[in-house]
């Protein structure tokens, strides 16, 4: 548990490096599929000690998942925008709330929700989550005018073939799931 909490914070603090951020930050498909995940993923990693240290907190307020997943979407989505992007590069204060949501408010709520939430959940989840990567990614692809200040055109139809590819992923996924039972395979 606390190499996991460990591993987070030095995740959070590498990525919050300036010249790390800036690179990351410089190629715009970069930003979003790489360093907003790894957030989220350092959030995913420190979550076991939130729960062990407020377990209360956490089956009192998010008992079936919904509330940490609806949490976790919210925040997702909202960094999904372009223009919460151009703010994070230009506003320091949304740069600093971008460190601060994507770990606290989306990765801690996903390992917490995830187990709660049945098979239908998680997969309602995942076809949400297809669903916005196919309009982001037509958005980004298709938008006939440049959406962030802060990118290159081309960064942007980038991006937008990086949703896409994710979506696509995300459907051979289900379909897998919808085929395939995996508990012939344990």
């Amino acid at each position: 548990m606390m190499t996991q909490l460990l591993v987070g914070l030095f995740m959070i603090i590498f990525l919050a490096l300036p010249p790390v951020a800036k690179i990351m930050e410089s190629v715009m498909i970069i930003h979003m599929h790489m360093q907003m995940p790894m957030l989220i993923i350092a959030g995913f990693l420190i979550a076991k000690v939130f729960q062990s240290k407020f377990p209360g907190f956490f089956d009192k307020w998010n008992r079936n998942g919904l509330p940490g997943i609806m949490l976790f979407i919210i925040i997702v989505s909202f960094w999904t925008l372009p223009r919460t992007m151009d703010e994070a590069l230009n506003e320091q204060s949304m740069e600093i709330f971008k460190f601060i949501s994507l770990p606290l408010l989306a990765g801690i709520p996903l390992r917490d929700s995830w187990k709660r939430l049945e098979k239908l959940g998680r997969n309602v989840v995942i076809i949400l989550f297809t669903i916005l990567f196919f309009a982001m990614g037509w958005l980004y692809v298709d938008a006939p005018v440049q959406l962030c200040n802060n990118y290159l055109i081309i960064d942007q139809i980038i991006l937008g073939w990086g949703f896409l590819t994710t979506a696509i992923c995300f459907v051979i996924y289900l379909g897998y799931v919808f085929f395939v039972d995996p508990s012939k395979y344990e």
